[in-house]
């Protein structure tokens, strides 16, 4: 699997896109938040420094979705019993999830936030 063509790289990682499509409510939901913000920045045309924190933060959701994915399943393939410790790494996996996740919140809020005082600036000039 080693020094593969940039080509069949890429396709790895589409694979696995595919796969986590698929096999995760988690990641439909997040893909659907993101194409929720790309529909808001679509709708209100923020500057160039919003669509990049906007699309920074939504690949490092979607990341760390599909990492939280894949060691989930690695975890339930190596140890399908129920185990205390299983459960906590579990437990911070999708912590870690969720913590990105918020960080998108306030990355939205932000930006709708700026644009209403843009818009009630305007009306005031």
């Amino acid at each position: 699997m080693k020094n593969r063509s940039l080509l069949a790289r890429i396709g790895f990682a589409l694979a696995g896109w595919k796969a986590a499509w698929l096999r995760e409510r988690s990641f439909r939901t997040q893909v659907g938040f993101a194409c929720l913000a790309l529909l808001v920045l679509l709708i209100i045309h923020p500057s160039p420094f919003w669509w990049a924190l906007v699309a920074l933060t939504c690949a490092l959701v979607l990341a760390l979705e599909l990492i939280n994915s894949a060691l989930e399943g690695l975890i339930d393939l190596l140890h399908p019993e129920i185990h205390p410790e299983i459960k906590a790494i579990k437990d911070m996996l999708a912590g870690a999830v969720l913590a990105i996740s918020c960080a998108a919140l306030v990355v939205g809020v932000a930006l709708v936030a700026a644009y209403v005082h843009a818009v009630l600036q305007s009306f005031e000039t």
